[in-house]
C-alpha cells in the first residue's frame, strides 16, 4: 500500500520554500554563475582599467562599485527580456559601436603615451591621481560605451536564462554574483602585483598591451559598425 512521504523526507527541500526544489534552483544559480564568469575573465577594456586602478591603488572602491552596479543592471535587464529590444534596434547597436570606438581609440593613445613617458611609469610617478569623478566617468564609460556589453550581457546572457523556465532570477543571482566577485576579485587583488610593478618597465608592459588591447577593439568596433 502507498504511503504519503513526509515534507521532510523530500529531498533537496527547505523550510519556508513553499516545498520548492532546492537542487533545480541551485543548478539555475550555478549555470548563471558559470557563464557569467566565462563572459567577464577576458582581457577587455573594462577589466584593465580595474586592474591599472587596483595597482596604482586609486579610488578603487568607487570603480568596482561602478562596475558591479552596472553589470547586475545589465544582467537584470537581459533577463527580463531588454534582449530583444537591443536586436530589433541595430541602428542604435551601430551608434553606439561608433562612440565607442571614439572613446576606445583615445584612451588606447592615452596608454601608448604612458608607456612612452618613463616619468609616468612608476606607482607614484610624480602624478597627480585622477580625481574620483574622473575615474568613475571611465569606469563608466568604458561598460556603456561598449556594445559587446550588450551583446553579451544583454542579449546572450538574458536568452540563456530564458532556458530555465520559473528559474530564471536564480540564474540573474548567480551571474550577478560572479561579476560581483571577479570586480571584487580584480581591483583589490591587484594589490598582490604592487611588487612587481615597482619597475617602471613593468608599467611600460601594462599600458602598452592596454594601448593594443583598446586599439584593437576600436578597430573591430569600427568595422562592426561599418
Amino acid at each position: 500500500m502507498l504511503t504519503a512521504r513526509k515534507d521532510h523526507e523530500i529531498p533537496f527541500r527547505r523550510r519556508g520554500s513553499y516545498g520548492r526544489p532546492v537542487l533545480p534552483d541551485l543548478l539555475a544559480a550555478l549555470s548563471g554563475l558559470g557563464l557569467g564568469l566565462s563572459l567577464i575573465v577576458a582581457i577587455g577594456a573594462q577589466n584593465a582599467f580595474v586592474l591599472r586602478q587596483g595597482l596604482r591603488r586609486q579610488h578603487v572602491g568607487a570603480v568596482v562599485l561602478v562596475c558591479v552596479v552596472s553589470d547586475v543592471a545589465l544582467i537584470l535587464a537581459g533577463v527580463a527580456g531588454a534582449g530583444a529590444v537591443v536586436q530589433s534596434r541595430p541602428g542604435l547597436l551601430d551608434a553606439v559601436r561608433v562612440a565607442g570606438a571614439a572613446f576606445l581609440a583615445g584612451y588606447g593613445l592615452m596608454a601608448a603615451r604612458r608607456a612612452l613617458r618613463p616619468q609616468a611609469l612608476a606607482p607614484g610617478g610624480g602624478v597627480a591621481p585622477a580625481s574620483a569623478a574622473a575615474a568613475v566617468a571611465t569606469a563608466l564609460a568604458l561598460t556603456w560605451l561598449n556594445p559587446h556589453v550588450y551583446l553579451d550581457t544583454v542579449v546572450l546572457l538574458g536568452s540563456i536564462a530564458q532556458g530555465h523556465p520559473g528559474r530564471q532570477w536564480w540564474f540573474a543571482a548567480g551571474a550577478a554574483l560572479a561579476s560581483t566577485a571577479w570586480f571584487t576579485a580584480l581591483g583589490y587583488g591587484a594589490a598582490l602585483l604592487r611588487p612587481l610593478f615597482a619597475r617602471p618597465g613593468a608599467w611600460r608592459v601594462l599600458d602598452a598591451g592596454i594601448a593594443l588591447v583598446m586599439l584593437a577593439l576600436a578597430a573591430s568596433l569600427l568595422l562592426a559598425a561599418g
